[in-house]
């Protein structure tokens, strides 16, 4: 990162699935500050707007501005709505993401991120971010060209080791092929496979992409340290993200045990020393429990450029949280009916997931009921058939269809359904005939300290209002319903 470059004190975090959307990261940004986008699942949240009407025309408004030909008009014709869907109706679903996909696929999936940065920065100077998660690899390379396509400014990746990334980053801003190695479980020894896309398969570009800067989500030293100096590009920054933070968390080092709650059980080994990561001389900021002027404080003080703020973000006005469902949570919070859990088992990936949960809550039940089914994929795991073919399977589909995959049927057990779950808690969830609506699921930071102190007893907020909370020590101003 050249030393001309400003840097943001306050990182809007980039909550998926479509929390943080192209409307938040629009005021952060025009309020000087990084505004990023949730780059997860974005090509099936994109034709989901483009079947409930496009309302107001604002997808269709950035889709003229995609400079690869025909491919804007290819997509309304497949997924538009005029009016939109009936409330009965299911969405039309793409296809699941493979090792290998057709050229439309790409291109929906290029569009989509494209569309959202583009919104994003509009009406403003300032810069955005599109974040997204190294597990699911399959969408990124598409995802990441799509959104420098629109000129995005930074990059920012976890949940996993994302060392390839700023390699990738320097091929796109040319144009040139980019890959990825592929992730296989039982993969023969010696045997590789990647992930490759290449610009040239879409179009013939006349001029070179801006190269966004690349910030690495890491929970470790050890993890700064290695993709510092063994990546395959430049990194300009991390973001040090606590067990406190929310949505996917890595996992305690060490062996896993569990508190009462069967939460996972954090120690010292998982607080990263932030006079050690100073030694990179690499900026870095403060994630998990920032979202107050005393956070930002004792960041700063440790070395930090500033704060990662989510939580705070996820429900004021602008993010994709449906406002019903918001001022529900804001209410709870109120009368202290809100509790967040870090639930070891729910993700299919894996790793530890935040849910909130509020008291008598009919979707806690609805969830419990639902049949399990996986048909948008995200989170499905590749692996080696006994024939040498790569398949996929993902431990929230159906148990018999898990276990006649290979998978083993205790890694089922209490998996959800995160891609179908947090679709509809912006309010996109699919039609399910007799069992009505998809539940939502919520993801939340653990400490709801300064959420309870903004919102002060109200059902909204705005994200002016959170970025004034954080860097300025006045108290957030009154608003009517």
């Amino acid at each position: 990162m050249t030393s001309s470059c400003v840097l943001p004190v306050l990182i809007q975090g980039g909550m998926g699935v479509g929390v943080s959307n192209w409307r938040l990261a629009n005021a952060v940004a025009s309020h000087g500050q990084l505004g990023v986008i949730s780059g997860t699942v974005i090509d099936s949240l994109f034709v989901r707007r483009l079947q409930d009407g496009d309302v107001g025309g604002h997808l269709r408004r950035a889709m003229e501005r995609f400079p690869i030909p025909d491919v804007a008009e290819a997509v309304l014709r497949h997924f538009f709505v005029d009016g939109g869907i009936a409330p009965s109706t299911p969405y039309r679903l793409l296809s699941m993401w493979r090792q290998r996909v057709s050229r439309l696929r790409e291109q929906i999936t290029m569009l989509a991120s494209f569309v959202e940065v583009s919104l994003a920065k509009e009406g403003h100077g300032g810069q955005v971010g599109i974040n997204l998660l190294t597990k699911v690899q399959m969408p990124n390379l598409a995802t990441l060209y799509g959104a420098m396509l629109a000129g995005v400014d930074y990059v920012l990746m976890g949940a996993g080791i994302p060392k390839e990334i700023p390699g990738v980053l320097d091929a796109f801003s040319e144009h040139r092929t980019a890959e990825l190695r592929f992730d296989v479980d039982g993969l023969t020894p010696g045997r590789t496979e990647f992930l490759t896309f290449d610009p040239a398969r879409h179009w013939v570009p006349a001029t070179p992409l801006k190269r966004p800067r690349f910030l690495a989500i890491v929970s470790a030293n050890s993890l700064a340290a290695t993709l510092a100096r063994k990546s395959t590009g430049t990194v300009n920054g991390f973001i040090v993200e606590a067990p406190s933070a929310g949505g996917h968390n890595a996992p305690p080092r060490g062996d896993l045990k569990l508190n009462d709650r069967n939460e996972p059980i954090y120690g010292d080994r998982d607080v990263v020393d932030l006079s050690k990561l100073k030694e990179l001389g690499l900026p870095f900021w403060v994630a998990g429990g920032g979202g107050s002027r005393a956070a930002l404080d004792r960041a700063r003080e440790a070395g930090a450029a500033g704060v990662q703020v989510g939580t705070l973000f996820a429900f004021c006005d602008e993010s994709g949280i449906a406002p019903e469902l918001k001022a529900r949570v804001l209410s709870a919070l109120d009368q202290g009916d809100v509790e967040v859990l870090t639930d070891a088992l729910a993700s299919p990936t894996g790793y530890p997931f935040k849910i909130l949960h509020m008291q008598d809550d009919a979707d806690d039940a609805r969830r419990a009921k639902r049949e399990r089914v996986c048909d948008l994929g995200y989170l499905r795991t590749a692996y080696q058939t006994a024939e040498g073919k790569i398949a996929y399977r993902c431990s929230a589909e159906p148990v018999d269809q898990y276990v006649a995959k290979g998978g083993d049927a205790k890694d089922t057990e209490g998996r959800q359904c995160l891609c179908n779950g947090l679709l509809a808690t912006i309010g996109h969830g699919q039609w399910r005939g007799d069992e009505g609506r998809e539940p939502p699921i919520v993801t939340s930071g653990a400490e709801l300290a300064d959420l309870r102190a903004i919102a002060a007893g109200r059902d909204r907020y705005t994200a002016e209002e959170v970025i004034d909370w954080v860097l300025n020590p006045v108290p957030a101003p009154s608003m009517s319903s």
